[in-house]
């Protein structure tokens, strides 16, 4: 049946398509609030149970290990079975998680609670930003895909606020043993629990939201894709989008990654596994992470540390906004140019206040801030923004799975060294290393990276077919 066949006129509701978005782009709530809450937690935890170094690292790290398990599972499950019920599974696992970890009897209890809700982030992390990929007309993707970026950034500033409040209210009397517990003697229980609530959320708005229409395309199931389509941007945009997907190209491999290593979407591959490692590698998550250390580091005391991370999380949230409100006006590539040129400098700045001893007043947080900044218009959106276009409709799921895992492989590193980089060699050499390991991006994207704004996604498979040089 054809879109002009239906009996039912289906009327184009541009609140459904950013309702849809947004409940999406929840799991990057989630992903955020895991990644900041735990900078909170970091002290209490290595305290309470007399963590050394290594340890504290495989604390923060475990979870990180979970999201690299959770990402390779979510290629081939969300491809075989639909981005929504992978989405909902992800939700569940985060919120087992949460209450595991308020309530974990021992130091190994909350490592097995945080591997499972680091499976269910990195499930998340994948299919969130890919199903909006999907889901979004080709000129406003770039701005859909953001608002993950932008639920991300808000998750790390509730995280702060809320590790914030409850580092302040430790002295409180309570008349229950086990709130008493929680609130007061072990704080980081609350810290870590108060995940449960936009889980929570996550799981029952999923079941409100539709299936990705180009996954039901890829099923066969043209007819419930199109009434999707049709209400997301309208009739006449729905039909052209199905006439281009009908008129690929199809190959005796298609479903299979072995697409991806073809000459065709060689420069894709190189895209999708080095851009997302270069955005974590860059430092960024040693900030959110160990920030209170850095911070105490520079002068400050630990509840002012905490409030500087809350700054810290301001700054990302309101610089996200520049990467909403350009990324499909501007383009990917002068996002990144600007951005990631502003980080390096940052980070050889932040070094060289260390090195000299620039301690005291505000110059460390500014020049931290100015690297925030910089990171939340550019790696940040644009990463999960060109990831989850570049690569071809049949194996999408499984491409942005390794893309991913590549991500979750620097941030792994980065959680699980930062503390034994910043006691061995010092802050001033680890935010350095962390210059160095930004600045290939900016060669990345001159190179390799096509300005993919206003194209869509059949578009850019077509253009990898048709050729295998990108246009400058």
């Amino acid at each position: 049946m054809t879109i002009q066949e239906k009996p039912i006129a289906i009327k184009k509701s541009r609140s459904y398509l950013y309702l849809v978005s947004l409940v999406a782009a929840l799991g990057g709530f989630l992903f955020g609030f895991d990644t900041a809450v735990i900078s909170g937690t970091i002290s209490l935890v290595t305290k309470d149970f007399g963590l050394d170094a290594v340890s504290e690292g495989w604390f923060v790290s475990c979870a990180l290990l979970g999201c690299i398990l959770g990402v390779i599972i979510s290629g081939k499950l969300s491809d075989k079975f639909g981005r929504k019920i992978v989405l909902i599974l992800s939700a569940f696992l985060f919120l087992a998680s949460a209450l595991g970890c308020m309530y974990a009897g021992s130091f190994s209890a909350l490592i097995i609670f945080r591997l499972i809700g680091g499976i269910g982030i990195g499930v998340a992390s994948m299919v969130s930003p890919l199903y909006i990929s999907e889901f979004a007309p080709s000129r406003l993707r770039g701005t859909m895909v953001s608002l993950y970026q932008l639920a991300l950034t808000i998750g790390i500033v509730v995280a702060y606020f809320t590790n914030a409040y409850l580092a302040n209210h430790t002295g409180e009397v309570h008349s229950n043993a086990a709130l008493q517990r929680i609130f007061s003697a072990e704080v980081w229980r609350a810290m870590l629990g108060l995940g449960a609530f936009p889980a929570l959320i996550f799981l029952l708005a999923l079941f409100a939201v539709p299936e990705s229409p180009r996954w039901l395309l890829t099923m066969g199931r043209k007819d419930l894709a199109a009434r999707i389509l049709t209400k997301i941007d309208g009739e006449e945009t729905a039909r052209k989008e199905l006439e281009a997907f009908s008129g690929q190209r199809i190959s005796g491999d298609e479903g299979s990654l072995k697409t991806l290593f073809s000459p065709v979407y060689r420069k894709a591959l190189w895209i999708g596994l080095l851009l997302p490692f270069l955005s974590q590698v860059c430092g960024i998550n040693a900030v959110i992470y160990y920030g209170p250390r850095i911070l105490e580091q520079a002068g400050f005391t630990l509840n002012n540390a905490l409030g500087g991370q809350v700054t810290i999380g301001i700054i990302n949230v309101i610089f996200t906004f520049v990467a909403i409100f350009t990324v499909d006006k501007w383009g990917r590539k002068p996002l990144l140019y600007v951005g990631v040129g502003g980080a390096v400098i940052s980070l050889i700045i932040i070094g060289l206040l260390f090195q000299f001893g620039v301690t005291s007043g505000p110059w460390i947080l500014i020049f931290i801030l100015a690297f925030i900044a910089c990171f939340a218009f550019s790696f940040g959106p644009v990463c999960w923004v060109v990831i989850g276009e570049i690569f071809p409709n049949g194996i999408r799921g499984k491409a942005m799975s390794l893309a991913t895992l590549t991500l979750w492989i620097g941030n792994f590193f980065v959680g699980q060294l930062t503390p034994v980089m910043l006691q061995g060699i010092g802050t001033s050499w680890t935010f350095w290393i962390f210059a160095i390991c930004c600045s290939p991006a900016l060669l990345l994207t001159w190179k390799l990276i096509p300005e993919t704004k206003g194209r869509s996604l059949e578009e850019i498979e077509e253009h990898w077919q048709r050729s295998q040089s990108i246009p400058k």
